[in-house]
């Protein structure tokens, strides 16, 4: 009996985590879309941003961003695709490895950024720390 009572507890604590993600990820969303953004996009864009800090134009492998997000490559895949539509990014080839995909932020992205991330940071505070 103490171990259903104890796995009860467990997963009461795995629900209370999805259901502080799943607001959060919400009221991210709602905050970004006057911008044009999502809450996934903006963690790409995000990534790149943490990225390629130090040298605005350089490159990540997409490989090294599906590691980090909640998606699967095929959604990752049309995010970046609807991003580089939007003018925020840009993506290349790897000449080493064909299969490999090198993606950047553009000037625009890199001012969308800038533009939205205290308005990210301000939910997370709200969200994470009431």
């Amino acid at each position: 009996m103490a171990a259903k009572t104890s796995g009860g507890r467990l997963e009461d604590q795995w629900r209370d985590i999805l259901s502080v993600h799943a607001h959060t990820m919400c009221e991210i969303d709602r905050a970004l879309h006057p911008h044009g953004l999502g809450a996934s996009d903006f963690e790409v864009l995000d990534i790149l941003a943490s990225e390629t800090a130090a040298e605005p134009g350089e490159q990540c492998r997409v490989q090294n961003i599906a590691g980090r997000v909640h998606l699967s490559q095929s959604a990752l895949s049309r995010l970046i695709g609807r991003l580089e539509k939007d003018g925020l990014v840009e993506r290349t080839v790897c000449q080493e490895d064909r299969r490999g995909v090198w993606v950047a932020l553009t000037p625009k992205g890199r001012d969308l950024h800038a533009e939205v991330l205290p308005l990210q940071r301000a939910v997370l505070t709200r969200m994470l720390n009431g």
